[in-house]
C-alpha cells in the first residue's frame, strides 16, 4: 500500500485484522468485520470499535510507523466510555512491512491481569 493515504491504510488494516481473527479464532467463518466508518476520525465522537463481533474485547486498530501508545489507549478507553461497553480495551498495531501475526496488542496491566486470571481458570478446568 505504498503511497496510499493513512485513512486507506488504516481501513485496509482493519479488514486485514478482521480476516485474521476469522481465520485464527473462528475457523474461517466470516464473523468479525471492519466496523463501517470507523477509521480516520471520521466520526470521532461515535465511540465505535474498529472491529465488530469480537466478544469481550474492544479493538482499536493502528497501522503506523509512529505509534503513540498512551494516546491510543486513551482513545479506546474514551470510546468504551462513550459506548458504555464492558469489553476489555485493546489496541492492535503494526508497522508497514510487518505481517499481521507480528502486530502488537497493547492493554493496561490491570486488564491483562483479569484476562490472565480467566485463562488460568480455564486451564484448571481442562485438566
Amino acid at each position: 500500500m505504498s503511497g496510499s493515504s493513512p485513512k486507506r491504510k488504516g481501513d485496509g488494516y482493519e479488514r486485514e485484522l478482521a480476516k485474521y481473527f476469522n481465520e485464527k479464532v473462528f475457523g474461517g467463518d466470516d464473523l468479525v468485520q471492519r466496523m463501517p466508518l470507523s477509521g480516520g476520525g471520521a466520526i470521532k465522537s461515535s465511540g465505535g470499535s474498529d472491529l465488530k463481533n469480537t466478544p469481550h474485547i474492544y479493538v482499536e486498530a493502528k497501522r503506523t510507523e509512529k505509534f503513540k501508545i498512551h494516546e491510543s489507549i486513551k482513545q479506546v478507553e474514551e470510546n468504551i466510555e462513550t459506548s458504555k461497553s464492558e469489553s476489555f480495551p485493546v489496541v492492535i498495531t503494526r508497522r508497514n512491512r510487518e505481517t499481521t501475526g507480528n502486530s502488537l496488542c497493547v492493554l493496561r496491566l490491570d486488564d491483562f491481569m483479569e484476562l490472565y486470571k480467566i485463562l488460568l481458570e480455564s486451564k484448571k478446568t481442562d485438566t
